[in-house]
């Protein structure tokens, strides 16, 4: 006897028959029947980043199996909340599409669409703000997601922060801020762990309000930073092979003057 799941329209309705039956408390799978929001929001969060993994190195042949991760997340999320009788996995699908059509009236509606790219951010911060002040969310820097990573989330805030004018007009009194952090955070050295902790957080937020400044994504940088350890290293390790070793067989003089001479080796490398 078949499974009536093969007869189901290929796409959305049979992803979703697929959660419906993966949840079943019957016939369902018992890890996925146990699953709740918060022990799902951590794959759904690991899922977005391995998508961005897969755009970062232009791994094209994966995106697709890795935005398929992503979208399940979602019908999960969205089972979980029609068993509880919140929502369903289809209102998910309404709500945003009339959200992109109210938050665009110069393509759905009778506003001109000859705006700039600015002008539409702008027009977009402000539905943002609108909707915030429907939520009760009226202070400036209500309703900043406290489950996106540190570093993104203090760019956000900084972002409000300048948008009512807390924010230095130039980067030169951020560079004295950072200046300033640096000193506290050395002081904090003869400190508690949690005073060091506490300054070194501030240094991480005033470089973050230098990227700012200077049109840098943090989090992007890092990453980028985090690449090139990771292939400068890799060659590190290749060029101790050649002698038959391995880096617990080098000493750390040993390791840093190969790190010098790959570095040097790829900026005379010609830039593509």
């Amino acid at each position: 006897m078949s499974d009536p799941i093969f007869d189901t329209p290929d796409g959305w309705p049979r992803l979703i028959e697929v959660m419906r039956r993966l949840r079943d408390p019957e016939t369902g799978c018992p890890w996925d029947i146990e699953q709740t929001f918060a022990t799902i929001a951590p794959y759904t969060i690991e899922e977005a980043y391995e998508v961005a993994d897969a755009i970062e190195r232009e791994a094209w042949g994966e995106l697709k199996g890795e935005l398929g991760d992503l979208l399940l997340q979602v019908i999960y999320h969205g089972q979980i909340a029609d068993e509880a009788g919140h929502f369903d996995t289809e209102s998910i699908a309404r709500t945003v599409t009339e959200k992109m059509i109210d938050r665009h009236p110069h393509v759905f509606g009778s506003e001109s669409n000859q705006k700039s790219a600015d002008q539409q951010t702008r027009d977009w911060e402000a539905a943002k703000a609108a909707e915030r002040a429907g939520k009760g969310e009226t202070r400036t820097l209500d309703g900043v997601a406290l489950g996106l990573p540190a570093l993104l989330r203090a760019l956000k805030l900084q972002k409000r922060l300048a948008r009512v004018g807390f924010d230095w007009g130039a980067d030169g009194p951020v560079l004295d801020k950072l200046v300033e952090e640096l000193g506290e955070l050395r002081e904090a050295r003869t400190m508690s762990q949690d005073a060091v902790e506490d300054e070194f957080g501030d240094v991480l937020f005033v470089l973050v309000n230098l990227a700012r400044h200077w049109g840098i994504d943090p989090e992007a940088a890092l990453r980028r930073t985090n690449a090139k350890v990771e292939r400068r290293f890799a060659k590190v390790e290749d060029r101790l092979a050649e002698t038959g070793r391995a880096p617990r067989d080098a000493t750390l003089e040993e390791m840093d003057a190969l790190w010098n001479a790959v570095k040097a080796a790829e900026k005379r490398e010609p830039q593509t």
